[in-house]
């Protein structure tokens, strides 16, 4: 057949025919893409879920980590408060111990009176109780000797403070007279430097702090120290 006659029976071939495999390939074609943008989709759902799990998984470690920080200043807070109670019952207890909330008498000298106990509220019931300046001094006192021996034992006896070591005797007493306390080493003959003031009982020996007179802390502290490390005074 010559090229001529060839074109001439292409020409004669009705359209529909000629188009064919055209629509053919194009019917391959598009499933192909339908199916890679299908893929695409697919993909991209996926991360967009993973990043929303990945949101969830972070707020909630977030409100994981203030709900136990919040558990734990509430433990604390409940910590605090259940220790103002047992103070404030301490304190109450004294007081009763004192005369049922009144306030405790003055005996002579100016020296609080209060009930014999053992701990430290009936130690600050007395120190609450000592007249004009000689409560600061008294909270002073009290102060330095928990310092200097962190494991003393309290307790008022006679209408004094005692201080003294567990399972031992005592080593330290104040009391209050109209123009200064007067402390009690009671084995104050054994302290260097001595105590200045001297007692009738062999061992004692006596501080004396004046309202208008220098109260060298440091020295008082060294003697608490030296007093809680020898044999106390049983009473």
């Amino acid at each position: 057949m010559t090229a001529k006659t060839s074109r001439t029976a292409a020409a004669r071939t009705p359209p529909s025919k000629r188009t064919k495999p055209a629509q053919a390939r194009r019917a391959v074609t598009k499933p192909a893409a339908v199916k890679k943008a299908a893929v695409k989709k697919a993909v991209a759902k996926k991360a967009v879920a993973k990043k929303v799990a990945a949101k969830k998984t972070a707020t909630k470690k977030t409100a994981t980590g203030k709900a136990a920080t919040g558990k734990a200043a509430t433990g604390k807070t409940a910590a605090k408060q259940a220790a103002s109670r047992r103070a404030a019952a301490a304190t109450s207890a004294a007081a009763a111990r004192t005369g049922k909330g009144r306030a405790p008498a003055l005996l002579s000298g100016g020296n609080p009176q209060i009930a014999k106990g053992e701990g430290d509220a009936p130690v600050q019931a007395y120190i609450a109780a000592m007249p004009g300046w000689k409560r600061a001094v008294g909270r002073r006192l009290d102060g330095l000797i928990a310092e200097a021996v962190p494991k003393a034992r309290k307790a008022v006896k006679w209408n004094s403070p005692f201080y003294g070591m567990p399972d031992d005797g005592w080593f330290l007493s104040f009391h209050c007279f109209d123009r200064y306390i007067k402390l009690a080493f009671f084995r104050g003959t054994s302290l260097r430097p001595l105590p200045p003031e001297a007692s009738k009982t062999a061992q004692t020996r006596y501080l004396h702090i004046h309202e208008h007179e220098p109260f060298d802390e440091a020295q008082f502290v060294a003697w608490a120290k030296q007093a809680s490390r020898l044999p106390g005074e049983r009473m």
